[in-house]
């Protein structure tokens, strides 16, 4: 008698099952995302899980109520989240290592502990004495944070039961283990088993659970793929840990909008709200130089002023240098391949520099024309206007075509003291008058051109 299989592979990206070993995935067309599962793992959590009949429901016969939202105590964190924390659902906090997850969390429970809401801060990676250790530096916390130092997850689904808090803190899922699966923590097994126990708990009793989650090298969160479709909203942490501020930004998010992000600064004491990114990514910008040029940027409803510099410069080699820091590198060279057939401008025989001051990483479209002018700027050494604002995207014909909330990026250039906006013709006419600011609509890179 063939002996029977008692293993099974699946990929980590989409959850293809398959009996063997693939380098490829057919359903993703991944490559080396397989792992292997025991196949006694899962008959043993399927004799443990009983079925239940549930009553089947007409879409007229649910009642829609207003969820009440917990505050976090941070404006910014609320925004990402969409307005608060949403009680019985769960939220996975993902970020390179010393970026800051566990110091925001606990900052949240202090806020929390002082309104007097019931917390429990569950550690799989620091001992009680490491925890204490930052919550002196954060500040003074409420008696209603409970804290508790363990990775066995039938243990820690006992405790949650029992102590009923409102917000249950997960550091980390990596860490978690239940006792039935052979794997060891922060296998795949273990990850997605852990995680589907603390979603039922989050579901049945409402309880909101914040989970952290390591990431790989590539900077997703480590871990098979599905555990980012299991969770409600996906927040990662952004930005170099040597610097001082950190973006906080929703990829996922079913109580809210996904493109909304939150900008801290980290001190001393803690993580520190920035009120106005545009004020913080503007401050050091050069007086008079060429190559420097100011963009209005949009992330989610908020609009942002970036710095965008260029350096163009005499190659002595037969291939010049592209770089963009910041930026799609791809992009970069599209425009200046633009100016070059359009503008007429020479700079296949130069190197060119782009850069997006104070480490933002922008993709928007309607930063392509702060690139070209700077990019201009540059070449021809001639400095911008240290008063104008620029936005508008570039297409392939030189043509400068309208962006989106025209009205917000001027409103936020005229609150930082800008008197000058240049953006797309079509886009002046979806502006309403605002005192104090000029507003040059341009159609195309030439008409661009002729402003410096």
């Amino acid at each position: 008698m063939a002996k029977g299989r008692t293993s099974i592979f699946y990929c980590q990206n989409c959850g293809y099952e398959s009996s063997k070993w693939m380098g490829q995935c057919p359903g993703c067309r991944e490559w080396n995302t397989f792992v292997e599962e025991q196949l006694k793992d899962r008959e043993e959590l399927k004799k443990r899980e009983t079925l239940a009949r549930t009553h089947i429901y007409r879409l007229s016969e649910i009642e829609i109520q207003d969820e009440e939202r917990l505050p976090t105590g941070f404006a910014e964190l609320d925004r990402v989240l969409g307005g608060g924390i949403v009680p019985g659902s769960m939220v996975l906090v993902g970020g390179d290592p010393g970026i800051g997850k566990s110091t925001l969390l606990l900052q949240m429970c202090r806020n929390l502990s002082e309104a007097g809401r019931r917390l429990l801060y569950i550690s799989g990676e620091e001992s009680l004495k490491q925890i204490r250790l930052r919550a002196d530096r954060i500040g003074s916390f409420g008696d209603s944070l409970r804290l508790l130092c363990e990775t066995n997850l039938e243990t820690i689904e006992g405790t949650i039961r029992a102590e009923k808090p409102e917000i249950v803190i997960i550091d980390s899922i990596q860490t978690m283990y239940r006792e039935n699966i052979s794997s060891a923590p922060g296998s795949v097994s273990q990850v997605r088993e852990s995680t589907g126990i603390l979603l039922r708990i989050a579901k049945g009793m409402g309880i909101a659970v914040f989970i952290v989650g390591h990431v790989t090298k590539e900077g997703v969160v480590a871990g098979p793929r599905v555990l980012e479709h299991m969770v409600d909203t996906v927040l990662y942490f952004e930005g170099d840990r040597h610097a001082a501020y950190r973006i906080l930004r929703a990829v996922k998010n079913r109580f809210g909008s996904t493109n909304e992000i939150g900008v801290f600064e980290m001190k001393d004491r803690g993580l520190c709200e920035v009120r106005n990114p545009s004020e913080y990514m503007l401050s050091g910008k050069p007086q008079g130089a060429s190559g420097s040029a100011v963009a209005c940027a949009m992330e989610g409803t908020r609009p942002l002023l970036l710095e965008i510099q260029a350096l163009v410069c005499q190659t002595f080699f037969n291939i010049p240098r592209r770089t963009a820091a910041g930026t799609d590198f791809n992009r970069v060279n599209l425009l200046m391949a633009v100016l070059e057939k359009r503008v007429g401008l020479s700079l296949s025989s130069c190197d060119a520099y782009v850069n997006v001051a104070g480490g933002m990483k922008m993709t928007e479209p309607a930063v392509d024309l702060a690139i070209v002018l700077a990019i201009i700027s540059s070449f021809r050494d001639i400095p911008l206007d240290e008063h104008t604002v620029v936005f508008g995207e570039v297409g392939l014909s030189g043509e400068v075509r309208g962006v989106s909330m025209a009205q917000s990026r001027v409103q936020e250039a005229r609150k930082l003291g800008f008197t000058r906006c240049v953006l797309p013709q079509v886009c002046v006419d979806q502006v309403k008058e605002i005192k104090g600011i000029e507003l040059c609509g341009i159609r195309s890179v030439r008409e661009a051109m002729e402003l410096l």
